[in-house]
């Protein structure tokens, strides 16, 4: 399995292939797309994108956690996370691929 990472430039080029802007228009609109979500998650809100998924920032505690390689006890300190929960449209697409896939 080839793994390829979808870019910016790529969601860009599927809307000017599909919705007929310009290739510069299409960047702008898909550059505010994701300003919009980024801004969102900044301020705490959630992000809801039906069939997609969510986004959620989670506050995490501070919790005392272990070097690997030498053992010592490190504090890691009090952290927000980005939780992305997929949707169950999406969970359904991704085992159906693997199905036909023969995974």
């Amino acid at each position: 399995m080839t793994q390829k990472t979808v870019t910016r430039a790529d969601l860009a080029e599927v809307v000017y292939g599909t919705v007929g802007l310009s290739r510069t228009e299409s960047a702008e609109l898909v550059e505010r797309v994701l300003d919009l979500i980024s801004d969102a998650l900044v301020r705490g809100e959630n992000v809801k994108l039906s069939s997609f998924g969510s986004f959620q920032v989670r506050s995490k505690n501070q919790r005392i956690g272990r070097n690997p390689k030498t053992g010592e006890e490190v504090p890691i300190l009090p952290r927000q996370v980005l939780v992305f929960k997929p949707s169950n449209v999406l969970k359904s697409k991704i085992n159906k691929s693997m199905v036909r896939a023969g995974k």
